[in-house]
């Protein structure tokens, strides 16, 4: 190497950034870990595509504003889907191409802020609480809000290590994807039924109220890895998507009020689970722990994995 040669540093490799100074994201999860910088340069020619799909998912979210406005509600709907599946592609892709970037990061939360926060709380003033402005406008106003405030803890609390909902393999409030999913669960009724009871605005008020309650609770939450499905059970997962997808386009509506369902159903028991690996964890702390379970290499081992692997002992003596 020459004199006049650059000795800056070679940030596109695989090895893991220092937390500080990384440019992070768009994040596939809040348990990624930050594995490319470039030091201030600027975007690569890789990362263009993830930020291109994070833009496309925030014009598909916007767009369905423009779907509302013409009430034109199974479109806004079928807008917020395809948003909301563009959000969950573009941090994997940017992390497969080892393209994250600061500017992707922000990117994605101002995208998520605007398609998931401000999108469905004006479809749900345009479709039902317009008929209550005032009170109407408020709970359209708390969704947002909640969005907004959530994404802003979530890129707060990146670079902290002490995140006990993250470090027992949970998150932490529901994320803004689902929460726009599931702020449309009356309309998802009102299509599957025709009734018009889902529409009335002292139905859907309370109900955006208690889903921004959600986004911003400190709840523990169902993750990706807490979800993981054991070995003899990924068959079954795979089929269960086919089903889903088959439904999507059969029953699009009764579908997605069973995914919304499904989903709350899931935080209860998300909420119970977190209850065992904090008693876990006290015990443990206090000396009673069951040893420490041997986790398969190259897997990072989560509380959840630790209290179901006491609890098998338990009941295998």
């Amino acid at each position: 190497m020459t004199s006049g040669e650059n000795h800056s540093p070679d940030y596109d490799d695989d090895a893991t950034a220092p937390a500080g100074p990384a440019w992070l994201g768009p994040k596939a999860s809040e348990h990624e870990r930050v594995t490319r910088s470039r030091g201030g340069k600027g975007l690569s020619v890789r990362a263009v595509l993830p930020n291109a799909i994070t833009a496309a998912a925030l014009c598909s979210g916007l767009t369905c504003i423009l779907f509302a406005i013409a009430a034109e509600w199974e479109k806004a709907i079928f807008a917020m889907i395809i948003a909301g599946v563009l959000d969950g592609m573009d941090g994997r892709i940017a992390r497969l191409l080892k393209a994250q970037s600061r500017f992707g990061a922000e990117l994605d939360s101002l995208s998520d802020s605007a398609s998931f926060g401000m999108a469905p709380a004006l479809v749900l003033y345009l479709w039902s609480l317009v008929e209550v402005p005032r009170f109407g406008w408020l709970a359209a106003l708390g969704l947002a809000i909640a969005c907004a405030l959530r994404l802003a803890r979530f890129n707060a609390q990146i670079d902290v290590d002490d995140q006990p909902h993250k470090l027992a393999g949970f998150l932490t409030g529901v994320p803004a994807p689902m929460g726009a999913g599931l702020a449309f669960l009356p309309m998802y009724l009102w299509l599957a039924t025709d009734e018009a009871v889902f529409r009335e605005p002292w139905l859907v008020g309370p109900w955006a109220v208690i889903v921004a309650l959600l986004m911003v609770s400190n709840l523990a939450t169902p993750s990706w890895k807490s979800l993981r499905p054991s070995a003899e059970l990924k068959l079954a997962v795979i089929a269960l998507v086919g089903l889903l997808v088959g439904g999507l386009l059969m029953e699009t509506w009764w579908t997605l009020v069973l995914i919304a369902t499904s989903y709350l159903v899931l935080i209860g028991w998300t909420i119970a689970r977190y209850a065992r690996v904090k008693r876990a964890k006290a015990a443990e702390s206090a000396g009673d722990a069951s040893p420490a379970v041997t986790q398969p290499a190259g897997r990072t081992p989560l509380a959840v994995d630790e209290v179901d692997e006491a609890l098998s002992q338990e009941r295998d003596p």
